[in-house]
């Protein structure tokens, strides 16, 4: 009897590993290869055209090789940088068409470049549309605003958005100022030593500034404070973006790896001071030497004991966010503020030095609103040639070029029906470099389009310009960056005249926001 006992025991072991066994090849099975098939059928059966699915890996070898083919070697001082920003893209635009996909691993990635499609799309009115399950590492940039959905994402967004009313933003104002004002006094030593005229990587020292104004008008600290933290998250931005290249193995992150201790050191080193920033904060509060008027306050006002109960009878004041919470929207708000910006304005000097004739219009232009007085909250609206400059440079360079989403169920949109499972890709470069939106002209820098605003300036009234994205989600942060563009941009024409250094190289790059690979010497020459 206690044989037979053994032998049914060994037997329902041996049985129970086999069903295991066979659960995990099932699964395998239909992750890389039946759920794969059956999208890639059913996106034909619509209409879209596609590469072919290849196990596992699908797109990402080509993917890899053609940035990095492209990367290779620079390109022609000109305006035309989708081949270069984003070569594999344009290899299946030019195949497949506007619309169409192609795969990254197991993944269908479908490629919607009609503005009216996008609108729809980022609009997400019936919420059909999220953001994408990206890959884990993606999440040690941020768990924060960009990534979260539903009532987490309206939560957050209602804290945070009155730090960029209009009122607030007049208040910063000043801090603005006083970063351009670092800058330009900068500049003006250095020129000063070398006789007038000097060579300057305007890149990293417009980061530099970025990072200052972020520093003191979002979270009342200086760019001494903040610039390890700017540091870190460079570094740490290159290694996540190296290993979502790569095919993602569940668990391979926790391994010991010499890359994935680096990864984590760096996240544990960025929690770490973004905690002491926040309670060096608080206590500043406490002691009457600071409130809640900035991001970062009020991004702890909502969990404050006395604005709780000041605000008991209120239904909106029952928003609080924990301590990880604020971690995660600071580290979010410190990565895109000062990358996005920095690069928009970097790719604004290196455009005005091509096109000497618009830097003195717009010269001219704030020398007769602004003098040489550092222009004002009110003086900066009234900088038409400006604005109209820096909408052209958005248009060509924009600094994220592209947005993410996600069917979470089949949908219908625009006659085309889009099955779950599927992730969009709406590349804002080539909308932006479309001439059917924009006209035979589209490769050139013409702010004049912009002459009767946004609305106008695409081919027959039709608005395809995306620089802040679109809908609910559209940039929290874009009356912020564009005061701060337009400030600089003043003072350094107040200032300065400017070109290209002959070691400048036109090297249009993406690194998560569009980069000039090799840098942006140009050559200042003092203002007198």
């Amino acid at each position: 009897m206690e044989e037979q006992l053994w032998v049914f025991f060994f037997t329902v072991i041996a049985i129970a590993s086999l069903l295991l066994v066979l659960l995990c090849a099932a699964s395998v099975f239909y992750t890389i290869w039946w759920k794969p098939k059956s999208l890639e059928k059913l996106l034909k059966q619509n209409g879209i055209n596609t590469t072919p699915y290849k196990i596992l890996y699908g797109d990402k070898k080509e993917y890899v090789e053609s940035r990095i083919e492209a990367s290779s070697k620079p390109m022609n001082l000109k305006h035309s940088i989708v081949p270069r920003a984003v070569p594999f893209m344009f290899q299946i635009l030019q195949k497949y068409g506007k619309v169409s996909a192609f795969w990254f691993g197991t993944t269908p990635r479908v490629l919607i470049c009609d503005p009216d499609m996008m609108k729809e799309i980022l609009s997400n009115k019936f919420g059909h549309f999220q953001k994408p399950p990206f890959n884990p590492h993606i999440n040690l940039l941020t768990k924060g605003l960009t990534i979260l959905e539903n009532d987490k994402w309206a939560k957050h967004r209602r804290i945070m958005t009155p730090a960029f009313h209009h009122e607030k933003l007049k208040e910063m104002v000043p801090a603005f100022t006083s970063c351009c004002a670092k800058l330009i006094e900068r500049w003006t030593d250095l020129v000063a030593l070398s006789g007038g005229s000097c060579e300057v990587d305007v890149w990293p020292e417009l980061q530099n500034f970025t990072g200052d104004v972020l520093s003191r008008a979002a979270f009342g600290s200086s760019f001494e404070e903040g610039k390890e933290i700017f540091e870190l998250q460079k570094e740490q931005v290159k290694l996540v973006v190296e290993a979502s290249q790569s095919f993602y193995v569940p668990g391979f992150r926790f391994l010991p790896t010499k890359k994935n201790k680096r990864r984590m050191e760096l996240d544990n080193r960025i929690k770490a001071m973004f905690r002491e920033l926040i309670n060096k904060k608080e206590q500043a509060i406490r002691n009457g030497k600071s409130n809640f008027d900035d991001l970062l306050g009020l991004l702890l006002q909502c969990n404050n004991p006395g604005y709780l109960q000041t605000n008991a009878n209120n239904p909106t004041s029952n928003v609080c966010m924990t301590t990880e919470e604020v971690i995660e929207e600071c580290k979010l708000f410190y990565f895109a503020g000062q990358d996005t910006t920095s690069n928009w304005l970097t790719w604004t000097m290196i455009v005005l030095s091509m096109h000497q004739d618009w830097q003195e219009k717009a010269r001219e232009e704030v020398l007769r609103i602004c003098g040489k007085n550092p222009p004002h909250f009110e003086s900066i609206t009234h900088l038409k040639t400006v604005t109209m400059i820096l909408h052209e440079v958005q248009r060509l360079y924009p600094p994220v070029i592209q947005q993410h989403r996600y069917t979470y169920k089949e949908v219908q949109i625009k006659g085309l029906s889009l099955p779950a499972g599927v992730e969009i890709i709406l590349p804002t470069v080539v909308i932006h470099h479309d001439p059917e939106l924009w006209g035979e002209d589209v490769e050139e820098f013409r702010p004049e389009r912009f002459s009767e605003g946004i609305s106008k300036a695409g081919k027959n009234d039709k608005v395809a310009f995306f620089p802040f994205g679109w809908g609910p989600r559209i940039c929290l942060g874009q009356n912020f960056a564009i005061v701060e563009a337009k400030m600089a941009l003043a003072m350094n024409l107040q200032n300065f005249s400017f070109d290209l250094s002959q070691a400048y190289t036109h090297a249009p790059h993406t690194i998560i926001t569009l980069q000039p690979q090799h840098g942006a010497p140009i050559m200042l020459h003092r203002i007198p």
